[in-house]
């Protein structure tokens, strides 16, 4: 109960100040009663709140239906409307109730970001028309058709409150960083007094006296029954994709239970149904209000179904402050909000994903044509893509240095490719040598033949050929057994030169082939990280400090990658303590807590330590540089267990790092935590250390 009035009663009180506004915006660009909105925000609050399987997202009329719900409207009227968002209802239970909730997150994003695009510039072109003070046209084609004609003769004071409105939605947020105060809210809000101080004459809400009286009831619409269901289906299937995509999005935002999308399925079905039957419109979840509710602190279902109460009472007590807003004060929130929906960012992202042809093509459809044709045209172009993609793979040619030439071939090579690979090995000169590396999802059994046949062929006339599978080994597993292996090379493995070099070098040094490997092979793959971090600057989470020894790859051992570690690597992991003739280490030190701020410092000894052994073995004279060094680590060896030994020489390191004043202040507000490591290579498994048992222990998931 406290957190009820702690956080959900305020949460609620947000989100009603969001829904009303809007709920009328949405009623009015769908051609609908504006009743039909308030209604539809009543009982997406009180019944998808009730029965949601996301307690957080919050639901009512969405400007994602609009321009379906306008079509139906023109052609079944309101009452048939109402009848088939009680039929979509029904639908939407029996999607749930089947299990089928997580096949609507099969469909692309791309085409789902794509339709909204598109509603949101059919809800635009409309709605301007109402800001200009005139009355949107049936389809976008034709709005935009009208609107020069509209321009020349738009009414002043409609487009005077129709800038304020779309003034304050741009620049408020900019200003004001309460979520509080809406900024649909306040437009409205600012253009009613506006209009009402100024005197101006234009058209505003129109509601009726006694709202429960004026309820439109739903009837079956007189249509053909297979366009009834069409329609049905249509806002079924688009109030259920939102609805989830929304609900999806919701979780990302807390980290309270996540949504379960069946029961969510079920509950947006039961919230359509009762509003088709009160008239209203559809339902679905809103991803504006459902984001303002988390972010203003709600923890329970409760506020949800609070800001359906506060709706139902502001509809019956407060009437007649709704009849003063201007319509145009309506249409410009709609317009702002209609223009949000294509996202920039979206478009940047199918960008880098090769899927803005997709979205252009839904977007462009449902703007042109109509919704169900946009979105069928999106998932066309989708499936062509997906279909160029697995059918096409990346065959490059390069000289690496005279005689030997690579062959990278990526992607996807089934026999659809076999010509292009064919001209391709034909045009390499021959008696050279030729490595093919084959970067493949699959291969099919056509164009192993190609490569295999080439191969025969070019070595007969003296040319040498290895074939290399850098992800899988579809041409290995294929010539088992029938093409000897030594033919072929061994395949690439992660592990040192001598694993994968044996095969053939041409001629280099295992520094500069290596060298070679990562640019073809791995450069590609970790470039775009890399840049980022030239662009950002190191932000190392740990100073990693470990032994030089060859065969310790931090970043191997601790699944890490690039500008996860600072790493310091010396002869036996040593740490000299503080004020000590090597400063070094206590440079590094200094600069990973003061400069990079390092929430953890390791120390991470190995098996078969080279430098403890001199220690335990006493010897490595003291004159020497390596004698000097070992003596800096202050470490006691005693008895002959080298296990024992090793372990203690990294609780040591812990305890001379704890001599530098940033260490023990970092350590002492809690801003930095030390910590001891074991790797053991012959086990490649990882043990902790703990300083104050001397002990190892394995390191627990």
């Amino acid at each position: 109960m406290p957190e009820l009035f702690r956080r959900d009663l305020p949460a609620s009180v947000v989100v009603f100040l969001i829904a009303i506004p809007l709920s009328l915006g949405i009623a009015a660009a769908s051609g609908a009663p504006l009743m039909a909105g308030l209604i539809a925000a009543v009982c997406g609050g009180i019944v998808a709140g009730a029965l949601s399987g996301a307690p957080l997202q919050v639901s009512g009329p969405a400007a994602g239906l609009t321009v379906i719900v306008a079509g139906v409207v023109a052609d079944l009227g309101w009452a048939g409307t109402a009848a088939v968002v009680a039929l979509a209802g029904l639908v939407q239970i029996g999607l749930g109730a089947a299990r089928l909730g997580r096949a609507a997150l099969a469909l692309s994003p791309a085409v789902v970001h794509g339709m909204l695009a598109g509603i949101g510039v059919v809800i635009a072109l409309s709605q301007l028309h109402v800001v200009l003070g005139g009355r949107s046209q049936s389809s976008a084609p034709a709005n935009l058709r009208d609107l020069p004609g509209q321009i020349a003769g738009s009414h002043t004071p409609s487009v005077l409150i129709g800038l304020l409105a779309v003034a304050i939605m741009l620049l408020w947020p900019r200003v004001v960083r309460t979520s509080l105060l809406p900024a649909a809210l306040i437009a409205v809000v600012a253009s009613t007094l506006t209009a009402a101080l100024a005197g101006l004459d234009v058209a505003r809400v129109d509601l009726p006296a006694q709202p429960l009286d004026a309820m439109v009831l739903p009837r079956w619409p007189d249509a053909p029954v297979g366009a009834i269901a069409v329609a049905a289906l249509t806002v079924a299937l688009v109030a259920s994709v939102e609805s989830l995509l929304s609900a999806v999005a919701v979780d990302k935002l807390h980290d309270g239970r996540r949504a379960r999308l069946n029961r969510e399925l079920i509950a947006q079905g039961a919230a359509n149904t009762v509003s088709g039957l009160l008239g209203g419109l559809p339902v679905t979840g809103v991803i504006v209000r459902s984001s303002a509710n988390v972010a203003a602190g709600a923890r329970t279902r409760a506020s949800a179904i609070l800001h359906g109460v506060w709706v139902a009472a502001f509809v019956l007590l407060g009437a007649v402050l709704l009849e003063r807003i201007p319509l145009a004060a309506l249409a410009a929130v709609l317009v702002v909000v209609g223009l949000r929906l294509v996202d920039l960012s979206h478009i940047r992202e199918y960008v880098r994903h090769r899927e803005l042809p997709t979205y252009l093509a839904t977007a462009a459809g449902v703007i042109v044509i109509d919704l169900l044709t946009g979105v069928v045209l999106g998932m066309a172009v989708a499936a062509l893509s997906m279909l160029w993609r697995v059918a096409r793979c990346d065959i490059r040619s390069t000289e690496t240095h005279p005689g030997h030439w690579l062959v990278n071939i990526s992607g996807t090579l089934c026999f659809v490719g076999s010509a292009r690979l064919s001209r391709q090995l034909a045009a390499l000169p021959e008696s050279g040598s030729v490595e093919v590396e084959l970067h493949l999802d699959y291969l099919d059994h056509g164009a192993f033949e190609t490569i295999r046949d080439w191969r025969d062929a070019y070595e007969r006339t003296g040319g040498r050929v290895a074939i290399r599978e850098v992800h899988d080994s579809w041409f290995h597993r294929a010539t088992a057994g029938r093409l000897g292996s030594a033919r072929s090379g061994p395949p690439r493995l992660l592990g040192s030169w001598s694993r994968w070099q044996a095969y053939d070098r041409g001629g280099r040094d295992a520094m500069t082939a290596g060298i070679d490997e990562f640019e073809r092979t791995v450069a590609p793959l970790v470039r775009p990280h890399l840049a980022g971090l030239a662009r950002a600057g190191q932000q190392p989470e740990q100073l990693f400090i470990t032994c030089a020894d060859s065969r310790v790859v931090p970043n191997l051992i601790t699944g890490s990658g690039p500008g996860d570690l600072f790493c310091v690597r010396n002869v036996g992991n040593i740490v000299p303590p503080h004020g000590a003739a090597d400063s070094s280490v206590g440079a590094a030190v200094e600069y990973a807590v003061d400069v990079l701020g390092v929430s953890v410092i390791t120390v991470c000894g190995h098996s078969g330590c080279g430098a403890v052994r001199a220690m335990m073995s006493g010897g490595t004279p003291s004159d020497t540089s390596l004698g000097r060094w070992l003596t800096t680590a202050h470490t006691a060896v005693e008895g002959d267990d080298e296990e024992r030994c090793i372990t203690a020489n990294v609780v040591q390191q812990l305890r001379n790092l704890r001599t530098y004043p940033s260490v023990g202040a970092a350590v002492a507000e809690g801003r930095l935590r030390l910590a001891g490591l074991y790797f053991d290579l012959a086990e490649t498994r990882m043990y902790t250390v703990d300083e104050q048992e001397g002990l190892r222990r394995p390191v627990e998931a």
